[in-house]
Parts: C-alpha cells; sequence; structure tokens
C-alpha cells in the first residue's frame, strides 16, 4: 500500500460510513473509506439485509403451509431447503454490497481494506496483508458501527451460542432455540426461526417483551408468538448453561426476583441483550476524545472535542439504527464541506421499525413519554379488522394509533402494529416533519382498498368524524 494525501478519511463502510463518503466526494472532497471487511458494513452483511431476507423467506413459507385459506390447495408437503434459503439470502448480500462498491468507484472514492488507527487528527494509519500505509488527511470521520454484546455464562461460539451474526448463518432449523433478550432483534430471529419449524423459548428480564414500547403494541405481537407455540419467561434471566451428552444444551433460568431455578434443554441459544458501540482500536483514547457513556460524544455537527475528528451512526448514540446513520452521514457531509444548507437531525422524527409478526413501526413519543412529561393528548385508534385490505390479506391483528395534542390537535407521534407497518409508518414521518394536525391528515384522501386508509380513519376518530368505527 501506498502513501497518500485526501481531504477525508471515512473509517467504516457501513450504512453511515459509505454514504458519508459518497456524499463527501459528490462536495468535491477527495475521500478514501477503510473498512477492516469490505463494504456493507453490519446492516447489509450480517444485520438488516440479510435478516430480512430470511424472514421474508419465512413469511413465505408459512404463507404456503396456511393457503388453503385462500383456496388454494398445494399438492404435496411445502418444505423448507434452509441451504437453499441461505445460498439465495447470501446473493442478496453480495449483490447489494458489490453495488455499494460500484457507487463508491463511480463517485470516486477511494476504498482500502483494512484496519485504520488515528494517530493525530489529519494522519491515519491503515494496517493491512502486513503492510502499513499512512494516509495525511483533514479530517476523519469515524463511522465503524457497532457489535453484539456478550453476557457471562454465555461466549459466543457460533454452534451453539449465538449472536445476531451467528443465528443468521445456520446450516439448519434448530429444533429447540431459546433466545435471551426479547428486544427487537431477539423476537425478529426468534419469530422468524418459530415460523419455520423451532420450538421458541424467550428469556426477558424485564416486565414486558420489546421493553420501551406501549404494551397494546407488545400484547399483539406475543400473543401471536403463543400461538405459534412460543413459551415466553418475563422476569426472568438466565444464570449459565452447560452441553449435554447429545449435544444439547441445558440453560439455567431463575425469576429476577430470586425464583426457583429451572432448566431448559434446547439446541442452540440466541443472546441478543443489546450491541456495543465499535469505538475501542482506533486511537480515540490516546488522542483524547470524549466519551459519553460507551458513545463518542459530539456536537451538532457531528464533531468530537477534536477538531478534525467527527463520529456518525451507531458510535455517536442512539438510536442505533442504519436510517439514522444514513442520514447523518448527509449532515456530516455537509458540515465538512462547508454547505450549510442542511437542517440539524431530529431524533423525535426517526422512525423504528420491528420486524416480528406482525411488525411494529413508531414514530414520535409513546404514551408512557408523553405521560411522562405531562404532555395533555388524545388517541386516536382503528383496529385493521376494520379494515377491507387487512380482511383480503389475512392479516388484520393489529392497529393504527395516532396521538395528537388534545389541545391544538397537532401531530405528536403514530404507533402501527400490523402486516405492512415498516412501509406505512414512512407517510407518519412525513407528516410529523411537516407538521401536519390532525384535520389535515384526517382530510387527505387515501385510495381505497388500502392499508394506507387506516392511517386516515385513526386520525377521523380524533377529528370525531369516524365512519368506520363506532364512536366511544
Amino acid at each position: 500500500m501506498e502513501n497518500m494525501s485526501v481531504d477525508v478519511v471515512v473509517i467504516g463502510a457501513g450504512p453511515g460510513g459509505y454514504a458519508a463518503a459518497i456524499r463527501l466526494a459528490q462536495n468535491g472532497k477527495r475521500t478514501l473509506v477503510v473498512d477492516r471487511y469490505g463494504t456493507g458494513g453490519v446492516c447489509l452483511n450480517v444485520g438488516c439485509i440479510p435478516s430480512k431476507a430470511l424472514i421474508s423467506a419465512a413469511k413465505n413459507y408459512d404463507h404456503m403451509r396456511s393457503a388453503e385459506q385462500w383456496g388454494v390447495r398445494v399438492a404435496g408437503e411445502v418444505e423448507i431447503d434452509f441451504a437453499a434459503t441461505q445460498a439465495w439470502k447470501s446473493g442478496v448480500v453480495e449483490r447489494l454490497t458489490g453495488g455499494v462498491r460500484k457507487l463508491l468507484k463511480g463517485n470516486g472514492v477511494d476504498l482500502r481494506i483494512g484496519e485504520a488507527r488515528i494517530v493525530a487528527p489529519d494522519r491515519v494509519e491503515i494496517r493491512a496483508q502486513g503492510e502499513t500505509a499512512t494516509v495525511e488527511t483533514g479530517a476523519v470521520v469515524v463511522a465503524s458501527g457497532s457489535r453484539p454484546i456478550e453476557i457471562p455464562g454465555f461466549p459466543f461460539d457460533g454452534r451453539r451460542i449465538l449472536s445476531s451474526t451467528g443465528a443468521l448463518a445456520l446450516s439448519e432449523v434448530p429444533s429447540r432455540l431459546l433466545v435471551i433478550g426479547g428486544g427487537y432483534i431477539g423476537l425478529e430471529l426468534g419469530s422468524m426461526y418459530a415460523k419455520l419449524g423451532s420450538q421458541l423459548e424467550v428469556v426477558e428480564m424485564t416486565e414486558q417483551l420489546l421493553p420501551g414500547f406501549d404494551r397494546d403494541l407488545v400484547q399483539i405481537v406475543q400473543r401471536k408468538l403463543k400461538k405459534r407455540g412460543a413459551r415466553i419467561h418475563l422476569k426472568t434471566r438466565a444464570l449459565g448453561h452447560k452441553v449435554l451428552s447429545d449435544g444439547s444444551i441445558s440453560v439455567q433460568i431463575a425469576g429476577i426476583d430470586g425464583g426457583t431455578e429451572r432448566t431448559i434443554e434446547v439446541d442452540c441459544v440466541l443472546v441478543t441483550v443489546g450491541r456495543r458501540p465499535n469505538v475501542d482500536g482506533f486511537g480515540l483514547e490516546e488522542l483524547g476524545v470524549e466519551l459519553d457513556g460507551p458513545f463518542i460524544k459530539t456536537d451538532s455537527r457531528y464533531q468530537t472535542n477534536v477538531p478534525g475528528i467527527f463520529a456518525i451512526g451507531d458510535v455517536a448514540g442512539q438510536p442505533m439504527l442504519a436510517h439514522k446513520a444514513a442520514r447523518e452521514a448527509d449532515l456530516v457531509a455537509t458540515a465538512i464541506a462547508g454547505d450549510g444548507g442542511s437542517a440539524p437531525l431530529t431524533l423525535g422524527s426517526i422512525p423504528g421499525v420491528v420486524f416480528t409478526d406482525p411488525e411494529i413501526a413508531t414514530v414520535g413519543p409513546s404514551e408512557r413519554e408523553l405521560k411522562a412529561a405531562e404532555v395533555p393528548y388524545a388517541v386516536g385508534k382503528f383496529p385493521l379488522l376494520a379494515s377491507g385490505r387487512a380482511l383480503t390479506n389475512q392479516a388484520t391483528d393489529g392497529f393504527i394509533k395516532v396521538l395528537a395534542h388534545s389541545g391544538d390537535h397537532s401531530l405528536l407521534g403514530v404507533q402501527i402494529v400490523g402486516d405492512g407497518a415498516s412501509e406505512l409508518i414512512s407517510e407518519a414521518v412525513v407528516a410529523l416533519n411537516a407538521r401536519v394536525d390532525v384535520h389535515q391528515l384526517a382530510a387527505a384522501i387515501h385510495p381505497h382498498p388500502s392499508l394506507s386508509e387506516a392511517l386516515m380513519e385513526a386520525a377521523k376518530v380524533l377529528a370525531g368524524e369516524a365512519v368506520h368505527v363506532l364512536r366511544r
């Protein structure tokens, strides 16, 4: 590798890193992006994309097994060839990561596969295949993402004790799967494997699955899991495990209030108790870059306390979401390029999605948060059971809930649980950003029949104009 000089070095080629590098190049900055693995980061390689590919495959498999409800008869037994499914998933990943490489090259971004270390605000060392190169730079953007957290007693081995990465690479569907941590990653992957035939057990330390979400949303997902035979252990912790003679795993669990210890025998354990930002190994500590807890502390321009060093994405704070990182990529590129045209990121307008069955999608504060902040609010809720389109889709589990200020009727937030929630939430994001009030949302004509009508109908409930649900 040769020494070189650039305007900006971006560390990490995930959704935040590669997008920042491309935007910087488009703004006339000579940009180098460095990643130890390649392009796409966790999201494209071992996160968002492969998990949603497998979730889609499981959903289609599940639909085919229940096709008779539509009058569709399938000759013979529907089977899953999981090796073929994994091969298809890998093809999707390769296509997208290859696309990112083409985008970087097409925009004039230099890509280096290797490990980066910031030795000074204007100098980065790159190590790869036993060689070291020095890069002089005007700025550094750290977009190094995050990794799964291990817990005592359950070290990842990629075979029996799995992180989310390992769970996406299994060669066969486990007969019995225990998920430790009932957050969104654990429930997404656990639900997927339950559809494929796994007996699912979920251990969660808090009093509900998906802590942080309003209980009425979570109840819909939990009820569907139980219908599939999942066993859910709330206010419970996993103590440890041992491998039995037949290769299965005995896991010790107990209630957090000192309940009696029990054992669960499974084939695999998936640990999904959170993710840790990748802030170590880049020379940040030696340079005196300040942290805010586990995250890199930044200002409104995503610059750290060390001038010239910036941070975005998972390393820069919650929420740890790919689409948040992508938006921060635009903003940090604008800050470095000196164009003050972009508006600052508003955390309240960032949607969150859980790809369970049914999906959950939210934007804005929850009812719990509004109550805690003593904000006067009103609720408009429309059940999908009253939606003609949901009925034709055989997907009536769930509802759309609109939250508005009870004084001026301004839109505060939207919560959706139901099939297609991940797509429906975007209209709510636009409405919040445009400062639309409930009456304007209720007056917007939506196509019929469609799932999006339910958002309009929920707004009509708040506006006192409901037709398709009875007034209470």
